[in-house]
């Protein structure tokens, strides 16, 4: 237990850091107050809304799985799965990315496709951050990106087979679009073909397609929303948004590079967007980005987001379809139980019939060492 006298030293350097600290909100208050006069009002337009999301392994821990196994499935709003595979950290990534490409350069998923396009044959040569078959010891971590990779691959593939655009259609994606895991320029040509995409389902069947990064999390929109409420912006009684200029961003981002100019430009395919759907001060302002090609059309792409926010459940003010990809991708309840027991099931197979018994065992053993959170 914390004593009083602790409690005390802690208040005392959480003021003193505090009062360092405050320098970096001044700074951007400082440079975000010319922001005032730039606010637009969002007026709601009707089309189609989809998402896709990658399950997320982090919250779909089981109780028992030595081999650390992480589900890699990507869904959108419908259901509809775009992509599926399996990997642990010690996955052989060399049969892994064959599970995409074959050697004739044939493809065999959405991975698979992205990977050829970018004229890759292997996951490592996607991304530095995958591990090469001989790498010792290698990063945990990379599973993670692993499952990134298939997000970005299924929206490629959506694009590029051109399928469903029976109408105007915003896609929205988990996250902004912004990237450091692919090698060298590799992002920036997905992001080239991306646009490519995108323009010829327009010469074929003249329906817009737009392209916007929402993110519910970031490292810097603690920092923005309270400069922005001490300087009274986004504060209208309508919903409302602000463009971010590039400077302005690298004052709140810990990465520079992160932020858009020179050198980031690899890592970066959209400008930034502040953005509240509802028309009270209190409702919440998310960080957006719309894809840097269509930067012209940022009005039509708000009131798009707009209306599909307006119908958010259960978060207020949070793009219906982006809730609705989470919820399809989420393994929970029953689901989960089923995924255990299949994960159990195969821990005990891989195990000659005399060693099962000893998994079972193992299995029904509960860890103590959580008890002192009961």
């Amino acid at each position: 237990m914390i004593t009083p006298e602790t409690l005390n030293e802690i208040r005392r350097k959480l003021e003193e850091r505090s009062t360092t600290d405050k320098r970096v909100i001044e700074e951007l208050r400082s440079e975000i107050r010319p922001l005032r006069s730039e606010v637009r009002r969002i007026n709601p337009r009707s089309t189609t809304s989809i998402s896709l999301v990658a399950a997320d392994g982090g919250n779909n821990k089981v109780n028992f799985d030595p081999y650390f196994f992480q589900l890699v499935r990507v869904v959108d709003s419908y259901g509809r799965e775009l992509l599926l595979d399996l990997a642990s950290p010690t996955t052989n990534t060399d049969q892994l990315s064959s599970s995409h490409l074959d050697k004739d350069g044939t493809s065999k998923s959405a991975l698979g496709l992205m990977m050829k396009d970018l004229g890759v044959r292997t996951l490592w040569e996607l991304s530095p951050m995958i591990p090469k078959p001989d790498e010792e010891n290698p990063k945990p971590s990379w599973v993670e990106v692993y499952r990134d990779l298939a997000e970005w691959a299924a929206l490629y593939e959506m694009l590029v087979k051109q399928e469903g655009f029976n109408t105007d259609t915003l896609i929205v994606r988990d996250g902004l679009l912004r990237s450091k895991i692919f090698t060298q320029k590799l992002f920036t040509v997905l992001l080239s073909k991306i646009d490519d995409a995108i323009k010829e389902i327009y010469r074929r069947t003249k329906r817009r397609v737009y392209l916007v990064g929402f993110s519910k999390k970031s490292k810097v929109l603690a920092r923005y929303r309270l400069a922005f409420a001490l300087e009274g912006i986004l504060t209208q009684g309508y919903p409302c948004y602000v463009e971010i200029l590039p400077d302005i961003q690298k004052k709140a981002y810990i990465w520079e590079e992160y932020a858009t100019g020179s050198e980031a430009e690899k890592f970066v395919g959209g400008r930034l967007f502040m953005v509240r759907f509802g028309s009270r001060i209190n409702d919440p302002i998310w960080p957006i980005d719309i894809f840097l090609p269509q930067l012209e059309q940022a009005s039509q792409v708000m009131g798009y987001l707009l209306a599909d926010a307006n119908d958010g459940f259960p978060v207020p003010f949070y793009p219906r379809c982006l809730q609705k990809a989470h919820e399809q991708a989420a393994l929970v309840g029953f689901d989960m139980e089923v995924m255990e027991d299949m994960i159990v099931g195969a821990v005990r197979k891989s195990f000659i019939p005399q060693e099962q018994d000893v998994v079972d065992r193992v299995m029904l053993q509960s860890d103590v060492s959580m008890l002192r959170y009961e």
